[in-house]
C-alpha cells in the first residue's frame, strides 16, 4: 500500500513540475524537490534490494573464501600426512636394506662353511677311494705275480698258503 502512495506522489510531483515557465519565474524549488522525492522512492524501492543483494553477494564470496581455505588446510593436513608416510617409507627400506645385508652375510657365510665341510668330506672320500684302488692294483699286481711265480715254481711249496701270506702283508 505504501508503495502505492509512494507512486502517486510521485506522479503529482511530476505534474506540478511542469508546468513552471509560465510565469517568468524559476522552477528551482520544484524541480529540487521533485529530484529529492525521486532519489527518495529509488531509495525505497531499490535500496534494501540492493543492499540484501550485495550482502548476499559478500556473505557468498565468504562462505567461497572459507571453502578454499578449508580446503587449503585439508590439503596441508593431507601433504604433512604424506610426507610423514614417505619419512616413514624410508625408514622402513633403510631398515630393510640394513637386515637384507645382514641376513646376505649369514646366508653367505653357512653355505661357505657347508661348502668347506662338503670340500672336506670329498677329499676324504676321494682320498679313501684313491688308497682303496690302489690297493686292489696292488693286489691284483702280486696276485698276478704270484699267480706266475707259482705256476713256474715247484709243486713243492704251498701255493695257496704262500699267495695268503704275502696278501696279508701288502694289504
Amino acid at each position: 500500500m505504501s508503495r502505492i502512495l509512494l507512486l502517486i506522489i510521485m506522479i503529482s510531483t511530476y505534474a506540478f513540475a511542469s508546468s513552471g515557465a509560465e510565469g517568468g519565474g524559476t522552477d528551482i524549488v520544484q524541480r529540487t524537490v521533485n529530484f529529492l522525492l525521486f532519489f527518495g522512492l529509488v531509495w525505497y524501492l531499490v535500496a534494501e534490494p540492493a543492499k540484501n543483494f550485495f550482502a548476499a553477494r559478500s556473505q557468498g564470496i565468504a562462505d567461497e573464501l572459507q571453502k578454499v581455505q578449508d580446503k587449503l588446510s585439508d590439503s596441508v593436513s593431507l601433504k604433512k600426512e604424506a610426507l610423514a608416510k614417505i619419512s616413514d617409507a624410508e625408514k622402513f627400506a633403510e631398515e630393510l636394506v640394513t637386515a637384507s645385508k645382514r641376513e646376505n652375510k649369514i646366508i653367505n657365510d653357512n653355505i661357505m662353511l657347508q661348502c668347506e665341510a662338503d670340500l672336506e668330506t670329498i677329499t676324504k672320500q676321494s682320498t679313501t677311494l684313491m688308497q682303496f684302488e690302489q690297493r686292489k692294483m696292488v693286489r691284483n699286481v702280486v696276485e698276478d705275480v704270484l699267480s706266475e711265480v707259482l705256476s713256474q715254481s715247484s709243486d713243492s711249496f704251498d701255493k695257496e698258503a704262500m699267495a695268503n701270506v704275502i696278501l696279508k702283508k701288502v694289504a
